[in-house]
């Protein structure tokens, strides 16, 4: 009687077939992810931001993604709050992401953007803009303001950072005080 043990043949066989299919074709990966580039990578970032040597906005992230040569961070897991110049909270944004650019101080948020100020006015959409140059936060997509006396949805806005002026060029909807509005 042969008695033939075939366990090492199968163990080889399959050794054999791992090594075929792993072998690439000797390419690195020609697409790279925004965060396979970064200079530096932070965790528990935060930044506080000055206009002419007042502290005017602390902005702050779960992890960041420092760029040297275009001078930008991709943040994830943003906040934002805005000071008056007397270094009074007037407002407080939060966003899934977003980018700050050291340059001009400008900022993006996107997706699930909250923005609140301490008397109760909240703003959300999907995109909102800050414009440091012009002291102005605005926003392309669809959004829905709700203060205690106000509520206005519409198609883009612009607004100051403690939200007291909204303004929208395409409303859907809106309410002031007594004043209803329907489009």
């Amino acid at each position: 009687m042969v008695t033939l043990n075939v366990a090492p043949y199968v163990v080889a066989g399959g050794l054999l077939l791992a090594a075929a299919a792993c072998k690439g074709s000797g390419e690195p990966p020609t697409t790279l992810a925004a965060q396979d580039t970064a200079d530096q990578v932070l965790y528990g970032f935060e930044h506080n931001v000055t206009v002419d040597g007042v502290f005017r906005a602390r902005l702050t992230a779960d992890t960041a993604f420092l760029y040297q040569g275009t001078q930008t961070a991709l943040l994830y897991g943003l906040q934002v709050r805005f000071y008056s110049p007397e270094g009074e909270l007037t407002s407080t944004v939060t966003a899934n992401d977003g980018t700050y650019d050291w340059r001009t101080g400008d900022m993006e948020a996107r997706g699930d953007v909250v923005a609140e100020t301490p008397d109760d006015r909240v703003l959300t959409t999907t995109i909102l803009r800050y414009v440091r140059r012009e002291d102005t936060i605005a926003g392309p997509e669809a959004f829905v303001f709700d203060a205690p006396d106000q509520h206005l949805e519409g198609d883009g806005f612009t607004a100051d950072p403690n939200f007291t002026n909204v303004e929208t060029q395409n409303p859907r909807s809106g309410r002031v005080g007594e004043l209803d509005v329907r489009r």
